[in-house]
């Protein structure tokens, strides 16, 4: 099994790409060993010190440090724990624990139906890339609400994203939205 790992936009998340699916469907965000309890790979992953947050994608599986740890020692133990998990065959989840990545789309207006359908189709292709997720939370007085998840999640650059990026796109097609802010 080869892994490849890609640097991202946020200097404190690597991304791994094991070649092999990793979520069946959905996607699943965690921020502490406790939180990891549904998954044996992520609780793998909070076993190396330094290890603050665990991203599971589609096909790929983003890894955020503290500050105080360098990629040089951490990446070769995470390359480990990964490759061992696969090879053992070992499932990735053992239950669905994440919040569905779209809400109950029953009874959304036609402007949230089109603010889903654009972040579906346009934001989140483009951040999966970078090894994150952007899911949709709430469209409130104009607002749109997006919780930012992997490497998207503490990212230095994820205003800039937000608000340059995703703000404009979404006022560009529904005049009805005024801003677009992160929540968690």
């Amino acid at each position: 099994m080869f892994i490849q790992t890609e640097a991202t936009p946020n200097p404190l998340t690597l991304k791994f790409n094991p070649g092999v699916p990793v979520m069946e469907s959905g996607t699943l965000f965690l921020t502490s060993a406790e939180e990891a309890k549904t998954s044996p790979l992520a609780q793998e992953l909070f076993r190396t010190e330094g290890v603050t947050a665990v991203f599971l994608g589609s096909d790929f599986i983003t890894v955020t440090k503290n500050k105080a740890q360098e990629w040089e020692t951490l990446k070769p133990l995470l390359l480990s724990a990964i490759m061992d998990h696969f090879v053992a065959g070992k499932p990735v989840v053992i239950s669905a624990a994440e919040r569905p990545a779209a809400n109950d789309n029953e009874g959304d207006s036609d402007i949230v139906k089109q603010i889903r359908e654009l972040i579906d189709m346009r934001v989140r292709p483009a951040v999966a890339q970078d090894g994150g997720d952007i899911i949709f939370r709430g469209f409130h007085d104009g607002i749109v609400q997006l919780e930012l998840h992997g490497s998207c999640s503490g990212c230095p650059s994820s205003t800039m994203t937000l608000k340059a990026g995703i703000e404009n796109m979404l006022k560009h097609y529904v005049p009805e939205v005024v801003a677009v802010e992160a929540v968690s």
